[in-house]
């Protein structure tokens, strides 16, 4: 089995505040990422992928096309945007860096070709902060 890394990069910001709690709560639980008006990451993502290395070509996946599918399914739609706000794959969901690791395997499962598993998200939200996502 071999392993195949695609680095992307996007920009978005979001706010970390559960409604059913109050203010002093969310206060409490998420501090500054409780702005009212939001605050932004530069985030990093990595998807990797396996396979087995085809015989033709070398490659267990294209890496042009990963990024493609990558960029047309979700660089595209989240960056620059409030993941709150403008992101359909977020709505109704807690905009955590956890679950948005989620939402990007979802969304990637469904378009990778027969023969190629998805097998890691890892996404990091600063240099020091990353969630990585096996789709267990």
């Amino acid at each position: 089995m071999v392993y195949l890394t695609r680095f992307e990069h996007f920009n978005a910001a979001h706010k970390l505040y559960n409604p059913a709690w109050s203010y002093e709560k969310n206060e409490e639980v998420f501090g500054k990422c409780a702005n009212e008006n939001w605050h932004g990451h530069n985030y990093e993502l990595l998807v990797t992928v396996k396979g087995t290395p085809s015989p033709d070509t070398g490659f267990v996946f294209d890496v042009k096309q990963l990024s493609n599918i990558i960029k047309d399914n979700i660089i595209e739609r989240i960056d620059h945007r409030n993941l709150n706000v403008d992101v359909e794959m977020m709505k109704g969901k807690m905009c955590s860096t956890e679950n948005l690791a989620i939402a990007i395997w979802n969304e990637l499962v469904q378009h990778l070709p027969e023969g190629v598993q998805l097998h890691c998200i890892k996404l990091y939200e600063t240099p020091r902060i990353y969630v990585e996502y096996f789709g267990e």
